[in-house]
């Protein structure tokens, strides 16, 4: 039997245009690349995906973010485990969601899988910037299993080849496994190579003795400096609200550990409030280098700024560039 042989074609290096990786959420979720959240069941992450899709669908900051605006986005949000009307509908409308931005594929006559060709249709529709899928086995398809590297790589290359094409972040939720010890990688649903594939890979938990506190930590991070795992309160007047980074790590939050807690967090509010005493105003790139130079991550310096109420104002240059300027409320000229 003849094997049709393939052509070989070679890429030149030289003749390829090196572009920069574009962010929904710096450094959590990448534009253009798969991103996996992942957690034992009733832990939140449904919650905490919700309340991102509300502040993507209101144009409003994630979670400490700079308070830059931005357009409200389409998300595309697919769930096989709660219902519509009496589930989701009531928490994104807790959440502050622009329901009219948020869509659903109806599975009604024929389920979605990951290789759905309505998949794509729905994104060149929708123009959606951000694809959810809850939970990623119920959409790997009935003829897929997800153990086998061989079955599974190829569903997440063609998800992988969307993202980039039409350069939306992809969202798969996970439920981790039971098996012994506290490494994630092992933990999570399936084989190894969804977390293999996946540019970032989230883990949701909660806090031993604090069961209405929930921790979102990055277990990898390819494409940037892992960020600082970060607090959410879950309460039921306000669903998640966000209370700053947070010093624990992956591992510890497995093994129920309480790591050291806010001491970051309480770290760059003492770096912010000292800083103010002999300034009244600041750039915000003057602030997070220096920041920086104190062993204080981005993500963890914002989170204290929204706590103080820092306020950021954009100034001016006279060649027209623009910057932003921090400056404490009782101190602004």
């Amino acid at each position: 039997m003849n094997e049709t042989k393939t052509e070989l074609k070679l890429i030149h290096m030289e003749d390829v245009i090196s572009k920069e990786v574009s962010w929904l959420w710096y450094p959590y979720i990448p534009f253009g690349k798969i991103t996996v959240i992942e957690g034992d069941p009733g832990e939140g992450k449904t919650t905490l995906i919700l309340k991102i899709a509300a502040l993507l669908s209101k144009g409003l900051p994630l979670p400490c973010t700079n308070d830059i605006p931005y357009e409200p986005m389409a998300v595309i949000y697919q769930t096989a485990e709660d219902g519509l009307e009496d589930t989701i509908k009531p928490r994104l409308e807790q959440a502050g969601a622009d329901c009219s931005k948020i869509r659903v594929i109806d599975e009604s006559e024929k389920e979605l899988t990951m290789s759905d060709e309505r998949l794509e249709q729905a994104i060149i529709e929708t123009k959606a910037k951000l694809i959810i899928l809850d939970p990623i086995q119920a959409y790997i398809g009935a003829t897929v299993d997800m153990h086998r590297a061989n079955e599974i790589r190829p569903v997440l290359k063609r998800l992988g080849v969307i993202a980039d094409k039409y350069q939306c972040a992809i969202i798969l939720i996970g439920h981790m496994n039971k098996a012994s010890g506290t490494k994630s990688t092992y933990r999570g649903l399936g084989s190894i190579d969804i977390q293999a594939t996946a540019r970032s890979v989230l883990l949701v938990a909660r806090l031993k003795d604090k069961p209405n506190i929930r921790i979102m930590a990055q277990d990898k991070s390819s494409l940037a400096p892992a960020g600082d795992s970060i607090g959410f309160e879950l309460t039921e007047d306000n669903g998640f609200e966000c209370i700053g980074a947070y010093d624990i790590t992956v591992d510890e939050l497995l093994s129920g550990q309480e790591g050291r807690g806010k001491k970051k967090f309480d770290i760059a509010i003492s770096f912010i409030t000292e800083y103010f005493k002999t300034v009244s105003e600041v750039s915000s790139n003057q602030i997070e280098e220096d920041a920086a130079s104190q062993g204080i991550k981005r993500n963890t310096l914002l989170a204290a700024k929204k706590k103080l109420g820092i306020v950021a104002d954009k100034r001016k240059q006279s060649n027209g560039k623009q910057y932003w300027i921090w400056s404490m409320p009782e101190k602004r000229v």
